[in-house]
């Protein structure tokens, strides 16, 4: 059964939009694993009709989301889903509520001017990372289908046109509570607050302005473990604002995304980023930024308002402290340390900047201290020799641990495989040429088991020459 959750909050916020129907769609792509753990268990000619527009779900009215949100810093008061169309949402497994949406499935309302298509190359990436990003344990929405429309888009050239279907938990986003919040309409917000706790904070019981505080909080806390799983596996999302950050710190939107190689705190990816604001290490700041914003809407709930920005601030606090302590510890993890002594953060310090003065590779580096550790696959993930003198230090500090503690430690952080940026490119080059990836199969298998040491293609493991230049942009 299908229902529209979101239509409860008014037709301007959830607009009610049909989706463009493709009658020469085909599917392309298909995650049948999330096909069946969400329940929907659809097949093949239903997710055609249903995601290419032929077929509406039953009970269901589809709609385009309307939303502010502060871009690059700039706030803009009106955005919205311009080029998406959430056509549902279901009740799967152990109850729990998902929506489907469409990307790249015509125009709307919140278009601007826009064709409200998409390309091929952006959905296939979509696709890939969503799922890699989930196999190495990161909250994310996910790639549902990614199907051919039997059209052209022009970006830079005409391109061959495709939708992208996302399952996601919610798609209520920080930028959802700051249109309410500029509207003035606290009846609106208090039953958006009451959607987003039952989505994905249930547990929360109090009530009255106890519960905005609460909410707040584990909103706060939600980004925090976010984060941390972005520095853990080096993903640089590159397009922060508070309109493609959920609420239950779920990743969204895969546009100008990318996987940091050569380390830098300051590396950047995505072409729109000039400044460096969504650098790989500014993410947590920027998190923390744009929590700021949400906790500046749900003041529209607070009567005493002095004591809410007291309660929010502490909350805002609280992010900064977890994150410094879960800051450490995943540096800890990731070298394997058992315990910890104030020399060690010079020992992290060291290695670090070693790393970004050498460009080493990010995942490789501590693909590698766990291959050593193990004593296995060292040729496949080889330590530069500019750690030389580094690893000595790090081999007397660790000597006296056990080395399967230490393992079970680092491997459980420390990914062997990642979803290479040359490699989604290579693939979404294929798909452009022929309309499939032959390699695509089996290196997403293999991206399911990130964090299993084995021997890989050499192609899966190793980073390409100037990949440091490497830029994306967005799908739009």
């Amino acid at each position: 059964m299908f229902y529209s959750r979101y239509n409860k909050l008014g037709n301007e916020f959830a607009v009610p939009s049909s989706p463009n129907v493709f009658e020469k769609s085909e599917v392309l792509l298909i995650n049948e694993q999330l096909n069946e753990d969400s329940g929907l268990k659809w097949q093949s000619s239903e997710v055609l009709n249903y995601l290419s527009g032929q077929t509406a779900l039953p009970e269901s009215k589809s709609v385009s989301l309307a939303y502010s949100g502060h871009q690059f810093g700039h706030f803009n008061p009106l955005l919205g889903d311009g080029r998406a169309h959430l056509i549902g949402s279901f009740t799967g497994k152990a109850g729990a509520e998902y929506d489907i949406q469409l990307k790249g499935s015509g125009a709307t309302s919140f278009s601007r001017g826009g064709d409200g298509l998409c390309a091929l190359g952006p959905a296939v990436r979509e696709f890939i990372m969503s799922q890699a990003m989930h196999s190495l344990g990161v909250p994310t929405t996910h790639c549902l289908a990614v199907l051919s429309t039997g059209q052209t888009v022009y970006r830079q050239g005409h391109v061959p046109g495709a939708v992208v279907a996302r399952v996601a938990r919610s798609h209520v986003r920080v930028g959802s509570f700051q249109l309410l919040a500029l509207r003035q309409d606290p009846e609106s917000m208090s039953e958006l607050l009451e959607l987003s706790i039952n989505d994905s904070f249930e547990d929360i019981t109090s009530q009255g302005e106890e519960r905005v505080f609460a909410f707040f909080s584990r909103v706060c806390q939600a980004q925090c473990a976010l984060m941390l799983k972005w520095l853990q596996v080096g993903f640089i999302h590159g397009v922060m604002n508070t309109d493609n950050t959920l609420v239950n710190g779920e990743t969204i939107d895969y546009g100008p995304c990318a996987m940091m190689e050569g380390f830098s705190f300051s590396r950047v990816f995505s072409s729109i980023d000039s400044q460096g604001r969504y650098a790989f290490g500014q993410q947590p700041n920027m998190a923390s930024w744009n929590c700021a914003r949400l906790a500046e809407s749900l003041l529209l709930l607070c009567d005493d308002q002095e004591n809410a920005i007291e309660r929010f601030s502490k909350s805002l606090a609280e992010f900064s402290e977890t994150f410094n302590q879960g800051y450490r510890r995943l540096w800890q993890d990731k070298l394997g340390l058992l315990d910890w002594n104030d020399e060690d953060q010079s020992l992290i310090n060291e290695l670090l900047e070693l790393m970004t003065t050498h460009q080493l590779d990010y995942t490789n580096t501590f693909a590698g201290l766990t291959a050593h550790t193990m004593n296995m696959l060292q040729e496949q993930y080889p330590l530069s020799e500019e750690l030389d003198a580094w690893l000595s230090q790090w081999s007397a500090r660790t000597e006296q641990y056990s080395k399967d503690a230490m393992i079970e430690r680092m491997n459980k952080v420390n990914p062997a495989l990642i979803p290479r940026n040359d490699l989604v490119e290579e693939i979404i080059g294929d798909f452009y040429r022929n309309g499939a990836s032959e390699q695509l199969g089996d290196w997403l298998l293999a991206l399911k088991s990130p964090y299993e040491y084995r021997s890989y293609p050499k192609k899966w493991v190793t980073p390409q020459s100037g990949t440091t230049q490497y830029q994306t942009f967005c799908g739009t």
